[in-house]
């Protein structure tokens, strides 16, 4: 039901309507002007294959988030609020998680998350990852210190 595929230039729109949703981005922060998609999207098509490897998640053709690794080992999600909680990240995550196991020679991925974004925690450790340490006032989103639950997944 899902097609996973490299970002494209035609997505910045798409992923600008996500992205630019302040609901849908409290934990990443929003972006507020089309230019930063821009910059995200071309940087993503440009990044090194050594180091990223990041998906465009579609849904019956339409685009509905981002799933990957942007600097290794380091994975991210996001899927549209309107697409949440149908299991469209797990599936996603299982596709991603195996490809990246199968082609990059990682001991391990990680992942840091904001401890009240509850959903996306619990479906990390549905996926096997463990919480590995915890930090205080780590990133600032939107004016706000925000607090980080770093988890790891290690190569089975």
């Amino acid at each position: 039901r899902l097609t996973l595929r490299p970002f494209q230039a035609d997505d910045v729109d798409p992923l600008f309507a996500i992205l630019s949703d302040r609901k849908a981005m409290r934990y990443w922060g929003p972006h507020e002007t089309r230019s930063e998609t821009e910059r995200l999207v071309a940087g993503t098509m440009n990044a090194s294959a050594d180091v990223s490897c990041d998906f465009v998640i579609e849904r019956d053709g339409q685009v509905i988030g981002k799933a990957g690794m942007w600097e290794r080992p380091e994975i991210g999600f996001f899927v549209a609020p309107e697409h949440q909680r149908q299991g469209i990240a797990t599936e996603a995550l299982n596709a991603v998680i195996r490809h990246l196991f199968q082609t990059y020679h990682l001991g391990r991925l990680t992942a840091d998350v904001d401890p009240r974004n509850t959903p996306s925690i619990m479906l990390l450790k549905n996926l096997g990852f463990v919480e590995t340490g915890r930090a205080k006032a780590s990133i600032q989103i939107l004016g706000e210190w925000c607090d980080s639950v770093y988890l790891a997944l290690h190569r089975a």
